[in-house]
């Protein structure tokens, strides 16, 4: 930021010790290095409360991604301008909006890529942002967001934007101090998160505020404290410019160490400390998040040695759904996918009139994807949402004249349609939202006609199929009537919550009464989440035995965080 009237810079750090008159006649602008600081601020506090947002998930299923999915996006975002040296902010802001674009993973990430896409349209062409053109740029990028959105909904990251923009508006006509309208836009959009619940049922109803709003507030109170001279960065976890060494950089000697979480229920007769427990788990280890009450705990936390956290978490209650994951082997193959994936380009498809692209996450399941003529399969799914790069890339690799995707999730379909939009093949979406969908989709598809005819058979086959899913609760919640507990089975049909048992196969049996499967013909059980064969094969015989006039297929999806991906036909 500058001082236009003297031609003074004065940095974004710097405290602005000017006497009264001089700061009235004061218009204090941002240049393009001065937003990529920004940027990165942003970018490095969201990366810290990633688990966070996460945390404010309306289900209580254990793939909350809100958080990871506007992560991913300002991480592509940042990599975009970090070895850029431009000082025009409106360059800078056109790079930013084209690096979030094609990184924006989840329908979080495409509204934030939409939000940047209207501040950068706002500043094209401008040298530098005084606060009325930061005002401006503000609200163009709520009204793209907007019109990103098929249906805006209030009480989410839209309503969040526009009325931290309304409040930034306002404030702009009594100061020019950036700094201060900074601080109005990272107020103003906490307290309209607030107000969230207020204005979207389903968030009151699960006692959570919305998470994509709550994204955003993360965001600019990172750049708020970047201005002001307070840590953003955590030492421990440095960003640096290029994202493999962004990567790098969080390990510590000897290797990355474990990702940890688990449930602790309180003994008979005892109750659990809730902020000792926190205050304990924090002093453990990296990516802290405790949440719960006194009878039932949730962990997460990022330890060298993982024995030390379980053993920790046992001594004050029971263990439940415990996850030990090594992140030093995860991130061996992350380093190693550039080649894995370099490596498979190379394997050249033969030309092909017209492709069928799917997300799938599982092995069976790509694999039952391929066994029925899907050309590509993007991985892909809950907690692991493909970006808009990742469906260009498999466009170009099916080696088609044109080409139709199936997201096979809700997260993953406003991703596809704007991947679809920008690609330079021909590409089309049908619209199905779950895995079995996109299986019916996909058997519909007929190689021998055109995109408008196979779009029509896919949608109309997609539409016949209800979706059930079997997963643990990770919390206490009432929603559309139904009650669970953390660690309660639960049962989803169509992406709703509809049932909850104490058993996997009580709670698949009530899905399939609740879905009226006695009136179809067809229930196919992918079976994954750990589920071994033999419990798996218990419960498809149970299910035979409840439907006996019905063909009950049982297949390995290897799918993660659900024991049963149900299709119902």
């Amino acid at each position: 930021m500058g001082d236009e009237g003297t031609q003074e810079n004065v940095g974004l750090t710097q405290p602005l010790d000017l006497p009264q008159t001089r700061t009235q006649r004061a218009r204090l602008t941002m240049d393009g290095r001065r937003l990529k600081e920004l940027v990165k601020a942003g970018y490095d506090w969201l990366r810290q409360q990633e688990e966070v947002v996460n945390g404010y998930n309306v289900y209580p299923v254990p793939d909350g991604d809100t958080g990871t999915n506007m992560m991913h996006t300002m991480r592509s975002a940042w990599e975009a301008i970090a070895n850029l040296n431009e000082s025009n902010v409106g360059a800078v802001a056109k790079a930013i909006s084209n690096g979030a674009l094609r990184g924006s993973r989840g329908n979080s990430g495409i509204i934030l890529s939409q939000l940047w896409r209207g501040f950068a349209r706002s500043l094209d062409h401008k040298e530098i942002c005084d606060a009325q053109d930061l005002v401006a740029a503000m609200k163009e990028a709520a009204k793209t967001a907007y019109a990103g959105v098929s249906t805006p909904v209030e009480g989410t990251i839209l309503t969040v934007a526009r009325e931290t923009a309304d409040a930034v508006e306002a404030a702009a006509r009594d100061t020019h101090d950036m700094r201060r309208l900074l601080e109005i836009a990272k107020d103003a959009s906490y307290e309209s998160v607030q107000r969230t619940p207020n204005l979207l049922k389903i968030l009151k109803e699960a006692g959570v505020i919305d998470s994509g709003g709550y994204g955003l507030f993360i965001i600019l109170e990172g750049m708020w404290r970047f201005v002001n001279g307070l840590q953003v960065e955590d030492a421990s976890r440095a960003t640096s410019d290029m994202r493999l060494k962004v990567e790098a950089e969080l390990q510590h000697e000897g290797g990355w160490g474990y990702d940890v979480q688990y449930l602790i229920y309180a003994r008979r007769g005892q109750t659990l400390n809730v902020a000792q427990i926190r205050a304990d788990i924090e002093a453990m280890g990296e990516c802290p998040l405790v949440m719960g009450d006194e009878n039932i705990v949730k962990v997460h936390v990022h330890v060298p040695d993982p024995g030390v956290a379980i053993s920790y978490g046992a001594r004050l209650g029971s263990l439940r759904d415990v996850v030990v994951e090594d992140m030093q082997a995860q991130s061996e193959a992350f380093v190693a996918q550039p080649a894995a994936v370099a490596s498979r380009s190379e394997e050249d498809l033969p030309n092909a009139e017209a492709a069928v692209i799917a997300v799938a996450s599982g092995s069976g399941l790509t694999r039952a994807f391929k066994e029925i003529g899907v050309r590509v399969v993007v991985e892909g799914g809950q907690t692991m949402n493909p970006s808009v790069d990742d469906f260009l890339s498999a466009i170009q690799k099916a080696n088609a004249r044109s080409a139709i995707l199936l997201p096979n999730n809700s997260n993953i379909l406003m991703t596809a349609q704007q991947a679809a939009a920008i690609s330079a093949v021909p590409a089309y979406v049908v619209a199905t939202r779950t895995l079995p969908q996109g299986i019916a989709a996909a058997i519909a598809f007929n190689p021998n006609v055109g995109a408008e005819e196979n779009i029509a058979a896919m949608s109309a086959a997609a539409q016949r199929v209800t979706t059930g899913e079997i997963t643990t609760s990770t919390r206490d919640v009432t929603i559309d009537g139904v009650s669970v507990r953390a660690g309660q089975i639960i049962g989803l049909i169509d992406d709703k919550l509809a049932v909850a048992d104490d058993s996997i196969a009580a709670t698949l049996l009530a899905l399939l009464d609740r879905a009226r499967a006695g009136s179809r013909e067809l229930i196919t059980l992918f079976y994954g989440n750990g589920l071994a064969e033999a419990e798996a094969t218990t419960i498809a015989d149970a299910v035979r035995q409840a439907y006996p006039s019905h063909q009950v297929e049982l297949i390995a999806g290897d799918q993660p965080h659900y024991y049963f991906v149900i299709g119902i036909e």
